[in-house]
């Protein structure tokens, strides 16, 4: 008899659930976020998340993976129960963004101790509030990440980037979970791809790059999906709508190519005036109103449960050692 390994699960802030339970999936968004960047536009309303997550739910959505990293108000204490009111499946995200997202004082408290930090996140729980995914001082929540996220710089990784890559490489070693990047405009995924796989050991299939779309580069975006990796196409979110246009391009060419299986999109809501419902939009229900349609219409079907549903199963699925 040939003995097989732990069923892969998902990490949701209510729990481990199958892939198969995940269903239509958006892969990369955003229900809470701040930064010193986005001064007075930031995602800190509870009833908004709500109403956005309804409005997703209407349509058919059942599961989002929220890819604020510690240190950006991601509220993980409001998961849970936006979860349950709206029956959404939701995934948290622990990790380090780009260093000009922190005011100055707290980086050394983020960045001291990180792959531990990293590591009690998605095994323990993480912290409530602003404060570091880490060990230090102050109750946890009940809430544990299902992804590390860290981000590149543009063109290329700064040393913030490649201490946070390292530590987030360690976690993935120690935990399983996947690392979703930030990718800076789009670029350097193979600078990224390089450092993670090639030098820290971390498989390809557990490397999400995102905003791919942001550099339009479709011979760029073919090398990196023949690597293994997934690529996520993120762009709808009104900061990022300028590469809208050549979304379907990238989408044709990796399909045609064979690359259907690595595909994964999401909205990428980073400013409170991108909510569809108290905003301007297009926010959580484009992916499915405007986007999948169109996915369908020229892509086919079988593509768009693809991506919006049997590749995050995949991308986000953990073979967990209880």
């Amino acid at each position: 008899m040939t003995a097989t390994g732990p069923s892969p699960r998902i990490r949701t802030v209510l729990g481990d659930i199958p892939p198969a339970e995940l269903g239509t999936c958006d892969a990369h968004d955003h229900l809470f976020l701040r930064s010193p960047r986005l001064p007075g536009q930031e995602l800190d309303d509870v009833a908004a998340a709500e109403a956005e997550l309804r409005a997703f739910a209407a349509l058919g959505g059942s599961a989002l993976v929220q890819w604020t990293p510690a240190g950006m108000g991601r509220r993980a204490d409001a998961l849970p129960a936006l979860s349950r009111a709206t029956g959404v499946h939701l995934v948290a995200a622990t990790g380090l963004h780009q260093a000009h997202h922190y005011a100055p004082e707290l980086l050394p408290g983020l960045t001291d101790r990180l792959t531990e930090r990293l590591v009690t996140d998605v095994t323990e729980g993480v912290r409530p509030g602003g404060g570091g995914p880490g060990p230090a001082a102050g109750r946890r929540l009940d809430v544990r990440a299902g992804l590390v996220k860290v981000a590149g710089s543009f063109h290329g990784l700064d040393a913030h980037a490649r201490h946070t890559f390292a530590a987030a490489a360690q976690a993935h070693h120690a935990t399983g979970v996947p690392i979703a990047v930030h990718l800076e405009a789009g670029t350097a995924p193979g600078e990224v791809l390089e450092l993670l796989c090639d030098r820290h050991g971390v498989p390809p299939h557990r490397v999400i790059l995102g905003h791919l779309g942001r550099l339009p580069d479709v011979r760029l975006h073919l090398a990196a999906a023949r690597s293994g990796a997934f690529l996520a196409f993120d762009g709808p979110s009104r900061a990022h709508h300028t590469t809208d246009w050549r979304l379907f391009d990238s989408l044709h060419a990796l399909t045609e190519a064979g690359h259907a299986d690595r595909l994964l999109l999401g909205g990428d809501t980073t400013v409170a005036s991108a909510r569809a419902v108290t905003g301007e939009g297009p926010g959580l229900p484009y992916l499915l109103a405007g986007l999948r349609p169109r996915v369908e219409k020229e892509l086919g079907q079988e593509a768009a449960r693809a991506f919006f549903e049997a590749n995050p199963a995949r991308a986000f699925a953990v073979p967990w050692q209880e």
